[in-house]
C-alpha cells in the first residue's frame, strides 16, 4: 500500500487534469478520495494513501515526474509458441517503484520478451521518468532494438518500431543485455504469472 507524502491539493489537481473524478472523503480525517481502475487514493493532510489490487493505476498520476529509473523486463513462453507471460520491474535509488507479471496468451518467447519490454517502458512513462536504463536478458531483443540485428519477423519488426517510439519519449535512455541472474526478479514475475494461470 503506497503512501505518498505530498501536497494533497497538487495531487488532486494532477488527478483532475487526468480526468479522474474526486469525491469527498468518507471520514472527518479524509480530505478527498479518487478511484481509477483497481486503485483508490485517499488524501489526508500531508499524504495520499493508495489502496487496491493495482496501485499503479493511480500512483503514477500523483507522484512527481522526472528522474532516472532502472527498468528490467523478461518474457517467458512454455512452448514456442505457447502459453506466455511477461515480467517487469521499475527501480529507483528509493527502491522498487512498480513491478508486475501477467499472462499474454499464446506467443513465442521473443514476442513475450518484446511485450515485457513494452509494458516496462509504458510503466516508466506513466510514472513520468525522463531517463531510463533498460536491462533485459534477451540478447536478440536488445540488439534488434539497438539496430545491431535485423528483425525479419513482421511481428517482431512491429514491436521494435513501437519500442523505439517509446524510448524516444525519454530525454535519455540506455538498453543493455545482462545475464539472467541480474534480471532474476523480472524473470521470477513472468514465471509466477505463468504458474498462476
Amino acid at each position: 500500500m503506497p503512501v505518498i507524502e505530498c501536497d494533497v491539493e497538487n495531487a488532486r489537481s494532477r488527478l483532475e487534469d487526468a480526468g479522474v473524478e474526486i469525491l469527498p472523503g468518507n471520514t472527518e480525517h479524509e480530505r478527498w478520495r479518487a478511484y481509477r481502475g483497481d486503485a483508490t487514493a485517499i488524501a489526508y493532510d500531508d499524504k495520499v494513501v493508495i489502496q487496491g489490487s493495482n496501485p499503479s493505476d493511480i500512483e503514477a498520476l500523483i507522484r512527481d515526474g522526472g528522474g532516472r529509473a532502472h527498468v528490467y523486463f523478461d518474457g517467458a513462453a512454455r512452448g514456442n509458441p505457447g502459453p506466455s507471460a511477461i515480467g517487469w520491474v521499475v527501480v529507483t535509488s528509493d527502491g522498487i517503484v512498480s513491478e508486475g507479471g501477467e499472462t499474454i496468451g499464446r506467443a513465442t518467447n521473443n514476442q513475450a520478451e518484446y511485450q515485457a519490454l513494452l509494458k516496462a517502458l509504458e510503466t516508466a512513462t506513466d510514472y513520468g521518468f525522463n531517463e531510463v536504463d533498460v536491462r533485459g536478458d534477451s540478447e536478440l531483443i536488445v540488439k534488434q532494438v539497438r539496430g545491431e540485428y535485423d528483425a525479419n519477423d513482421p511481428t517482431l519488426r512491429e514491436h521494435r518500431v513501437t519500442v523505439r517510439e517509446l524510448l524516444d519519449r525519454f530525454d535519455e535512455w540506455t538498453l543493455e543485455h545482462v545475464p539472467r541472474e541480474i534480471n532474476d526478479r523480472a524473470d521470477e514475475l513472468a514465471n509466477a504469472a505463468l504458474d498462476d494461470a
